[in-house]
Parts: C-alpha cells; sequence; structure tokens
C-alpha cells in the first residue's frame, strides 16, 4: 500500500479508515500503543507482587491504585478531544444523560468487581502463575464476543480456546511447584480461582464495552473512549474507598508503612508507581481500541501476560519448571493462532474490496472524448 493512501483498519464491525494517517504513520501509534499496554502491565504484576513480597497486606489498598491514577487521562483527553476512529461523521447519542451515566456506574462497579478478584489472586499467587492464568482472558473473550459481539467462532478460534485453558488447568494440577512461602494450599486455591474468574470477567466487561459504544453510545471519537476510562475509574475509585474505610483496614496502613520491608518511602513510591503503570497499561489498551480493536487489544495483553513470567524470572527469580515453561508455550501457541485468524480474516475483507473495486471499474462505462 503507498504510503499516501488512508490506512484501512479491519475491525469486527466492518473496515474503518483512521482519519487520514499514512501508513506508517498508523504503524507507530500501534507500536506506540502496543508498547504503553505490555510495559504497563508487565510493571502492575511486578510491583504488585512487590507490594506483598514486602509486607504490603492491604487488599483494598492495592486494589484502589488500580484505578486511583485515572486523572492522568484528562490529559490525553484535553490533548486529542476531536480525533475521531472514523472519517464519516460521529453518530449522535440516541440515549438519555441518565442511561450513560447508568452503564457508567454499572461498569466501574463490575470494573471494581474485577479489580479486587484479580488482587486476591496476586496476593496467593506467584507472578509468573498470575500472569498465565490471566492468559485465559482470549479464552474468555472469544465466548463472549460470539454472543455479544457477532463473533465468528472458527476451528483456529476454537484451538486458541482449548489451548489457552489446557494451559491454565496445567498450572492448577501443578499447584504445589511454585507455591508463595507462607500460601496454604486453600488460600493458593482462591487465588487461582479468584485470579481465573477475574480473567472472565476482563473479557466479558471488554465485550460489554463494545457494545456499549455500537448500542448505547453510538460515536466513535478518542474521547469518548477516554471518558468511558476516566468515568468508570472514577466509580471504581469510589468504590475502593468505601471498602478500605468500611473494612476498618485504612486504620492499619500507617503501620503497613513502618514494617515495609523496603521502608516508608519505598512503600509510597510502590502504590504511585503502580498507580502509574496501571494508567499507562489502560492508555495502551483504550489507544488499541481506537487504532484497531478491542479484540485486537486483548490479543497483546494476552501476548503481554504470557511474556511476564520471563520478566518475574529476571527480577524476583520465580521458578520456572518444566510445567510452567510448558504452559507458557501453549499459551503463546494459543495468542499465536489467534493472530493468524485474523491475519485471514484481513486478508478476505481485502480481497472482497478489491474484487469490489475491479467490479465496479468493469462496470463503468467509457467515456469517449
Amino acid at each position: 500500500m503507498p504510503d499516501n493512501e488512508d490506512t484501512v483498519v479491519v475491525t469486527q464491525s466492518g473496515i474503518l479508515p483512521l482519519a487520514k494517517l499514512k501508513r506508517w504513520q498508523w504503524w507507530v501509534l500501534v507500536a506506540f500503543n502496543i508498547g504503553f499496554l505490555i510495559i504497563g502491565q508487565a510493571a502492575v504484576v511486578l510491583l504488585g507482587q512487590f507490594y506483598y513480597d514486602q509486607g504490603g497486606n492491604s487488599k483494598w489498598m492495592a486494589t484502589l491504585v488500580q484505578t486511583i491514577g485515572f486523572p492522568i487521562l484528562l490529559i490525553p483527553y484535553f490533548l486529542f478531544p476531536s480525533i475521531t476512529t472514523s472519517s464519516s461523521p460521529t453518530v449522535t447519542r440516541s440515549y438519555s444523560l441518565q442511561v450513560i451515566i447508568l452503564l457508567y456506574v454499572v461498569l466501574g462497579v463490575l470494573i471494581a468487581g474485577n479489580n479486587m478478584l484479580y488482587s486476591v489472586g496476586l496476593l496467593y499467587l506467584s507472578a509468573s502463575t498470575y500472569s498465565l492464568i490471566c492468559a485465559t482472558q482470549l479464552a474468555f473473550n472469544v465466548v463472549f464476543s460470539y454472543f455479544l459481539n457477532s463473533q465468528k467462532f472458527t476451528a483456529l478460534i476454537f484451538n486458541s480456546v482449548v489451548v489457552l485453558s489446557l494451559s491454565a488447568s496445567l498450572l492448577a494440577i501443578n499447584d504445589d511447584s511454585d507455591k508463595p512461602t507462607g500460601v496454604s494450599d486453600k488460600n493458593y486455591a482462591l487465588g487461582f480461582v479468584a485470579t481465573l474468574g477475574a480473567s472472565g470477567l476482563y473479557a466479558f466487561l471488554l465485550s460489554i464495552m463494545q457494545l456499549s459504544f455500537q448500542k448505547v453510545i453510538k460515536k466513535e471519537t478518542f474521547s469518548v473512549a477516554l471518558e468511558m476510562q476516566i468515568y468508570t475509574s472514577f466509580v471504581a475509585t469510589c468504590v475502593f474507598v468505601i471498602g478500605l474505610f468500611a473494612s476498618g483496614e485504612w486504620r492499619t496502613l500507617s503501620g503497613e508503612m513502618n514494617s515495609f520491608g523496603k521502608g516508608g518511602m519505598a512503600y509510597v513510591m510502590t502504590l504511585v508507581w503502580t498507580a502509574v503503570a496501571w494508567q499507562v497499561c489502560s492508555v495502551g489498551v483504550v489507544g488499541l481500541i481506537f487504532v484497531v480493536s478491542s479484540l485486537f487489544s486483548n490479543v497483546i495483553s494476552t501476548l503481554s501476560l504470557a511474556l511476564t513470567p520471563l520478566a518475574a524470572l529476571v527480577v524476583f527469580h520465580d521458578a520456572m519448571n518444566g510445567a510452567k515453561v510448558i504452559a507458557m508455550l501453549m499459551a503463546l501457541w494459543g495468542f499465536c493462532t489467534y493472530i493468524y485468524q485474523n491475519y485471514l480474516d484481513d486478508v478476505a475483507v481485502k480481497r472482497r474490496q478489491t474484487d469490489d473495486d475491479d467490479a465496479t471499474e468493469e462496470s463503468t462505462p467509457l467515456l469517449l472524448a
């Protein structure tokens, strides 16, 4: 494709020409957002495990930092308010403001529950095991997308679902191989179930968000995508603050900071950088949804989770036994088959587009001077 041509992005809902971008500019945007997502997600997992390893034990605080940094998103919101994902005029909203607010509140509460499940999982699992279990979110995403977003279910996607599911099952069977110190069998099982549930809920949230954009919000601008992220994070943050005070855990935070393994300043900086990392990850997620699609965003997220065990091996010297290596390779294989299916879909769509253009040219009468 020549560089002066508009980039055509194939999504699950059709073809969206990204507003007047050259091909290399589109790839730069994709690369930046992939970097944000992978780096942010890896940092989130590693900082979360560091928080627990050094004496942090407040699940509410560990969950609060996942959304409390949402004001950072106001920067791109005000810098890029008019960017649109389509060259066509945006569709006006057909639902009332009350319906939109209710949507954001419901999504915010679901996000709060999802993040709490993730915190429980990371508390009782190692960073590498946690990341590999989270890779099953792609399999869940396929199922929910099939029923909620009319995603087709091919043999390659079925292979991805089976392989990723078997990858998580292999870790469950091998649960004694990489249990954090002091974690009982019961708590390890709880962490496994919580992480698996969080992965399923996350995939459900992505499908619901995509459905909300298509059926309720009906507007494809970057600012609207950020609005959803900001408002739902605000609701989730309110839930976490209420939970932090209602549970009484706020009384233990001072002692937790003083007894933190690396000192009080390290405690504060761990929470601050965890909050920043979550927002960097969120920018990558929203950015990939903006320039490509929500499903592609989830695929890159799954790839990041499959690679995070390598970072955990370097930073925390997590055990990388044979079962975990096989589980990671299976997760990567499931990811590759999913990517290949998307490649085949793109080729088919572009071929149909070329055939339609050729048919149009052949049917156009030749005008003689």
